[in-house]
């Protein structure tokens, strides 16, 4: 099922958009569904820290052990990107 959406942006970003969509060979409706799509399954998606925070966490000397910076780091940016 579709349902129309009133969207209100800036007449610079519908235009630039409305390029972009056309250069892919898409319409700008799938391209927007596509987007909604994306950020709502990278919601879903637990939040990783990178391969580089990861390795340095393990030589960081202080109180806490590396496992709980990166689970600090974890929800820092679950919180960050909601």
């Amino acid at each position: 099922m579709t349902t129309k959406l009133t969207l209100r942006l800036d007449d610079a970003v519908i235009r630039k958009a409305k390029k972009t969509a056309s250069k892919k060979g898409v319409s700008l409706s799938r391209m927007v569904e596509d987007y909604f799509k994306a950020v709502a399954e990278q919601e879903q998606q637990e939040v990783r820290e990178s391969p580089v925070l990861y390795e340095v966490s393990g030589v960081l000397s202080c109180k806490q052990d590396a496992a709980q910076l990166r689970d600090g780091y974890r929800k820092h940016l679950a919180e960050k990107h909601r």
